[in-house]
């Protein structure tokens, strides 16, 4: 039977031809499970269909191990292994097979994702090769594993509400024992390059006008050495003095109006910038720079003379409150 299979993904390039995203992907998962971990298996189903990010956030399988893909121009993405999956590689890798009986559940760990990471790349590596000579590449291409996600919950604040393109496989293992499922969405918008090496935003070749790259480069050496130091501020948190002097490890203090998708930027004197949501980027900390409001600008606010910025009326809206010291957050 093993025989039988290896010569099913050996074979499918030739059987499929030249492959759209869809196909690519059957191949190239199957082919990076092969040569990666020596895991044979059949894709028995592929649906492939675009959705918003409300329906994509009740696909991934309960227990899923998920992760979040980098891709093109600051482009996220996620892959998700169902729990038969996960074990079935991470089951070769440690006792080189396949049991036949599934393990008991259990939420994927750190460790988990690491044994599954070079999987992931070279399936993405591989599907970026299949498509090289087709139109799929601008949005299927380009992408890489970028971080573990333990808890599912902050997808709705990771990923950018916009459309997607979801491709989902139904395996078999282990002489057909075991199945599994994986999902992989992408962005359906591209943000990569149209084969031949053509960029999405204009044709291959153009060139800028002349001086700009001569004032790009002056200008970059002349704030190349300038730094600049933003507190992200989730709340403000008003205290008497008594309470603060009775502050003592393993208190508690509520912030009943903090928002992790509105937080302040905050330059030095106090003045906020920009708003921003808390994301992860390759397992840190991060903040995504979020449009202005209708109407509005960069929150930016000059207290009178003779104020100083702590002292200021709280500008930030109902989301930050007002009060004295702010809660920040490090990143990173």
């Amino acid at each position: 039977m093993n025989d039988i299979l290896r010569r099913k993904v050996t074979s499918g390039s030739a059987a499929e031809g030249s492959p759209g995203a869809d196909h690519g992907w059957r191949l190239a998962f199957a082919r990076a499970a092969r040569d990666g971990v020596g895991l044979l298996l059949t894709v028995t189903d592929l649906q492939i269909a675009r959705r918003g990010l409300a329906e994509l956030l009740d696909l991934p399988p309960d227990r899923a191990l998920i992760a979040l893909l980098d891709g093109p121009a600051g482009g996220l993405g996620l892959i998700a292994l169902s729990p038969d999956l996960t074990a079935a590689l991470i089951e070769r890798q440690t006792i080189g097979r396949v049991a036949p009986q599934s393990p008991a559940p259990r939420r994927p760990t750190r460790t988990d994702a690491a044994m599954v990471t070079g999987v992931i790349d070279r399936a993405l590596i591989e599907l970026e090769a299949l498509l090289a000579d087709e139109a799929d590449l601008l949005w299927a291409g380009g992408f890489r594993y970028a971080s573990f996600l333990e808890d599912p919950r902050p997808l709705g604040l990771l990923l950018e509400d916009q459309p997607y393109r979801v491709l989902q496989l139904a395996v078999s293992m282990a002489d057909g024992a075991r199945s599994g499922h994986l999902l992989l969405a992408l962005p359906a918008e591209g943000r990569g390059r149209l084969p031949g090496g053509v960029p999405a935003d204009g044709p291959a070749g153009e060139t800028p006008p002349e001086g700009a790259t001569a004032f790009a480069q002056g200008l970059a050496e002349a704030v190349s050495g300038a730094g600049v130091t933003l507190d992200a501020v989730i709340a403000r948190l008003s205290l008497p003095l008594s309470a603060v002097t009775g502050l003592a490890p393993g208190l508690v203090l509520p912030l009943p109006e903090a928002a992790l998708d509105r937080i302040a930027l905050q330059g030095g004197d106090g003045r906020s910038v920009a708003r921003a949501t808390l994301g992860q980027h390759r397992g840190q900390r991060a903040l995504r720079l979020a449009a202005p409001e209708a109407g509005q600008g960069a929150v930016a606010v000059i207290p009178p003379p003779g104020q100083r910025p702590q002292d200021r009326p709280a500008v930030n809206g109902p989301a930050f409150g007002d009060g004295a010291d702010p809660a920040f957050l490090a990143t990173g």
